[in-house]
Order: C-alpha cells, then sequence, then structure tokens
C-alpha cells in the first residue's frame, strides 16, 4: 500500500424545508433592520442638492463626504460626544446599584407594606416617562439644577423595569447558597456581595446595556432641562445643527450615524450578554 486510505468525507445533509424558510425569513428581517441603516449611510454621501431629489435613489451619483466633514467642523461632536458618555455612563452606574439593591431586597427580605411597595414600582412600568416631564422639570427646578449634569441624570435614574428585571432573576438565586453562607457566619451584605452578585453578572450586564442605550438615545430630558450649548449631548446637538442649517438631509444621515456608532459598538461587543441576561432573567418565556 502506498499510503493510508483515506476516509471519505462525510456528505452534507440537504437542508429541509423549514430551514430554508427560518433562513430566508431570517435574511429577510435582516435586510428590513439594515435597510435604514444603509440609506442613512448612502444619503450621508450625496451632495445636499442630491440628498433631496424626488424620486430618491439608493446610490449617489456622485460620491462626497461633505456631509460628514460639514458635521464635524460646524457641530461640537467632541464636547456633545462627552457629555452623552458622562450622563449615560453616570445613569447606568446609578441604576445598576440601585436596581440591584431593591431588586434583592423585593426578593429576599420581608418587611411592613412590601406589596403596596411593589405595586407601586410596577405602577412605574405604566407611566410615560413624557407624562413626568413637568413635574420632573419643576422639582430639578427648585433644586437648583437646570443646566447642570445632575439634573439631566437624576431624574433618568427610576428603574422600574431594571428592578423588576433584576428581582425576577434573584427569585431564581437557590435560597441554598446563601443559607451555606449564613452558616458560615457571613452577614447579609457580605452574601449579597460575594453571593449573589457574581451569579447576577448576566443580568447586571444586560441592566447596563439597556440602560446605557437608553439614556444615550434620551432627547426629551435633556432638551428640557438644559439650555446650555456646552452641556448638550448627542441627540440635542444634531437637532441644533440641524435647524440651524435647516433640513440638511446628508448632514442629518451623517449626524445620525455618529451618534449611532457607539450604540452599535456597544451591541456588536455585548450583544452575547443582552442575549445571556435575559435568558438569566427567566422573562424569555414570558
Amino acid at each position: 500500500m502506498s499510503g493510508a486510505a483515506r476516509i471519505p468525507a462525510k456528505p452534507r445533509r440537504a437542508w429541509t424545508p423549514g430551514q430554508i424558510v427560518l433562513t430566508l425569513l431570517g435574511a429577510a428581517v435582516s435586510v428590513v433592520f439594515l435597510s435604514p441603516l444603509a440609506w442613512a449611510l448612502f444619503t450621508s454621501l450625496k451632495p445636499e442638492t442630491e440628498a433631496v431629489e424626488v424620486p430618491p435613489r439608493w446610490l449617489p451619483e456622485e460620491w462626497t463626504g461633505q456631509a460628514w466633514s460639514a458635521i464635524i467642523e460646524n457641530g461640537n461632536i467632541t464636547d456633545w460626544f462627552v457629555n452623552s458618555l458622562v450622563v449615560s455612563v453616570c445613569v447606568t452606574t446609578v441604576v445598576l446599584v440601585v436596581a440591584a439593591l431593591a431588586g434583592y431586597g423585593f426578593a429576599r427580605t420581608e418587611f411592613r407594606g412590601k406589596g403596596v411597595l411593589m405595586g407601586v414600582v410596577m405602577a412605574g412600568l405604566m407611566v410615560s416617562p413624557a407624562v413626568l416631564g413637568v413635574p420632573l422639570f419643576t422639582t430639578v427646578q427648585q433644586m437648583g439644577m437646570v443646566d447642570t449634569y445632575w439634573g439631566m441624570i437624576l431624574p433618568q435614574c427610576a428603574p422600574a423595569a431594571m428592578v423588576y428585571i433584576l428581582y425576577k432573576f434573584f427569585q431564581g438565586v437557590p435560597r441554598e447558597l446563601e443559607e451555606a453562607a449564613f452558616i458560615d457566619g457571613a452577614g447579609r451584605w457580605r452574601v449579597f456581595l460575594t453571593v449573589v452578585v457574581p451569579l447576577a453578572r448576566p443580568s447586571l450586564a444586560a441592566v447596563g446595556i439597556f440602560t446605557f442605550i437608553a439614556s444615550w438615545n434620551n432627547f426629551l430630558w435633556p432638551y428640557m432641562v438644559t439650555s446650555n450649548p456646552d452641556l448638550m449631548t448627542m441627540p440635542n446637538g444634531i437637532a441644533t445643527v440641524m435647524n440651524s442649517y435647516g433640513i440638511q438631509w446628508a448632514q442629518l444621515m451623517a449626524g445620525g450615524l455618529l451618534a449611532g456608532l457607539p450604540l452599535i459598538v456597544v451591541f456588536v461587543f455585548f450583544q452575547r450578554q443582552i442575549v445571556a441576561g435575559v435568558a438569566h432573567t427567566g422573562l424569555a418565556g414570558q
């Protein structure tokens, strides 16, 4: 024998009709979700005269980065980005601390009025933030926090939905783990920090990502509470540029892509944590 006999390759299984349908459906959904991003990108690479043509075309006849250079030169992109980052990071940090403590307290401790307080928290899920805009602004104004970072940060730190997510997760943590730590002499705080929090990392990551995205995209509240150009966030700053120059569609699309770029990066790098967090909360099957 000149050599060892080759092992025949295992033939590929033919796709079943169900797999074909699911693949086509997934491709169609992907196209639907990616189409606005593609349209915004192509429009941002058109001259302004071509961006307003009727009927519009997908691909530009003349490729140009004029809109990108205009939005960067005329807008205060760096300050807007830093302001959005500061506000979003602070809001996310506060929400994680508050939601984790509140969710664990509701899941593991018994106290008078627990049911009523839990009902108040759940009622927060049914109230639109826009309805609370005027009373929140009045409160912030009376506290002297208009045109400040704290005025933008603190009103966003009432996370009823995030409390519920972590509450459902903590309910699913086996009590035996905590009881074993109690037997070893650990107190409630030590059990929470060394046993419960490490187990809750996927859920905490998901809550943090959801909160960061919501705070970054928040336009209404920063618009209401600040008129200082130096404190504007990305959504408010881009709206100001649009108003200053009229509806410049190419610049508007370029600004929108710049504002959405950090969120795309967050999703690409943390999509596993998002999926794992939702799966660990017990919400996926509800």
